[in-house]
Formats: structure tokens, sequence, C-alpha cells
């Protein structure tokens, strides 16, 4: 049984479906989308902020790659271990019952496909796979974490432990530790995701903006669209005139532009919208 809602966001919903209704809807989703499932967003009510490590960063030294391993070994089986929440799979049945036609997410955490929705772009990559930025050879992520366990046979998963939505984990990194080298080259592992600072894969951002062509309407959920890769679609989404929905808690910057703007969490709202 669903908890019911404050009727100022009733209202808002009522107008979502209203603005959505009968059109090709295309949903942009980030990391607020997630924080059910126990994945921490990036600038949350009540978070602190702090600068996660940039792509020249973790270029400009191996202490730098191995800080990153460390710490992401630390954090990424909580998110291996998350499980879809109602957001998830409020989007993932609406596509299923023909009122989304295409959804692109900032999240690297691949659950929106484990909650059953199939048109997705993962516009900033996904967690589970690794690449050779020399190479480009790829493994799994499961694979590369036991080559680090291997080579670093006293690091151990700490249960409580603060992580970012790409599993930077709070951890002091051990002075020994040894992040693995590429097994074909010899060369740099890093997660086949886009670090702060690094370039979208262009034929990404050009297939993202062709859905976004295509559309009729915008829902955007659970996310501040701090990150411009986000903003520039929605942005992309009224220059051609389609109607756009938000759902986030808290401001975002395409606040002043939307057609309406649901303040509450992104669960709740599409779980009614669609559940």
């Amino acid at each position: 049984m669903q908890t019911p809602l404050d009727p100022v966001v009733e209202y808002g919903i009522e107008r979502a479906r209203q603005l959505l209704n009968g059109k090709k809807v295309i949903a942009i989703t980030g990391a607020g989308v997630s924080t059910d499932s126990g994945i921490p967003d990036y600038r949350g009510q009540g978070r602190v902020i702090r600068d996660p490590l940039t792509f020249d960063q973790f270029l400009a030294s191996e202490a730098n790659q191995a800080r990153y391993w460390a710490r992401s070994f630390a954090g990424w089986n909580r998110i291996a271990t998350a499980e879809p929440n109602r957001a998830h799979k409020s989007l993932a049945a609406a596509e299923h019952k023909g009122l989304l036609s295409h959804l692109i997410t900032q999240n690297v955490d691949g659950l929106h496909q484990r909650a059953g929705s199939e048109n997705v772009l993962e516009l900033h990559g996904r967690l589970d796979q690794v690449i050779c930025i020399d190479c480009n050879e790829y493994i799994s992520r499961l694979e590369m974490d036991n080559q680090i366990q291997l080579q670093n046979p006293s690091l151990t998963r700490q249960l409580e432990v603060e992580f970012t939505p790409d599993g930077d984990a709070e951890i002091e990194v051990p002075a020994d530790f040894t992040a693995p080298a590429c097994r074909s080259c010899g060369g740099r592992y890093k997660p086949d995701v886009v670090f702060f600072g690094e370039q979208i894969p262009v034929a990404r951002v050009e297939m993202a903006r062709a859905k976004v062509e295509g559309a009729e309407a915008m829902l955007v959920a659970g996310t501040s669209l701090t990150v411009n890769s986000g903003l520039r679609l929605v942005k992309q989404a009224k220059e051609q005139r389609l109607p756009v929905v938000i759902i986030n808690l808290g401001e975002t910057k395409a606040d002043q532009i939307t057609d309406v703007k649901i303040n509450a969490s992104a669960g709740a709202v599409l779980e009614s919208l669609y559940l």
C-alpha cells in the first residue's frame, strides 16, 4: 500500500500525468533514483560534499591510481549487492507498458537494467566493467577485484564505510597497495565510467541527443543537473518545445525552465505515476 503523499506533491503528479500521457517520453535519471537502494548521491540533503578524483588526477600518478583502486575495492561490493528499488521498478514498468520510450541515466550502478529496463543509455558508463586506457582491453569488475585481492592479500572490505555513487570509499589506503596492470600490455586500468573532468565519448553524446530529438516529452528524476551532460539534454528538450517534468528532492539547475517541478523523492513519485 502506497504512503499518502503531500497534497502539493499529488497536485504536481496530476499535472505531470496531463503533460506526459499519450506522448513518447524519454527519462533522464541521476543518483537520486538509487538512494533508496542504499547508494548515496553526491549532493543530497545532509551529505558532506567532498571533491572526487578527477580524470587528470587519476592519470597524473601511480599513487593516485592505487588510491582509487584501493578505495573502490572497499566500496564496490556495496554497489554490486544493491537491489533495484521502487524508482527503478516503476521506470521499468513504464517502459513495458509503452509509457516510456527510452531512458538515459547518469548512474553507473546498472540498477535500471536489473529492474528490467531495456532501452537504457548509460551516459557516464558502467562500473561493472574495467578498461585499459592504453590498449582498450576490457575485463569484468569481478576479474579486476580478483586481481586486486591476489596482489594485496591483506586488503579487506569494511562493512560500514562511507562511499559515493561511483564506489569511492573513505578508507585509509595501505602504503604497500599495488594496482593491477593490464594483463595484455602492462598498461593502466580504469573503471569504464566517465570521471569528473573527462569527456563523454562523442558517439554516446550524439546517441543521447538523437534519442531526445525523437521524444515528445521528457521526465527527469533524481538529479540536480549540476553535471552539464544532463542539463544540456534538458535544454535541448526545451529548445524542441517539449514538456519537461522534473522530480527531485531539492533544487535543480533547470527549475526555471521546467514545466512541472515536483520537490520529492523520486521513488515515491514514480511509484505513484507508474505502479
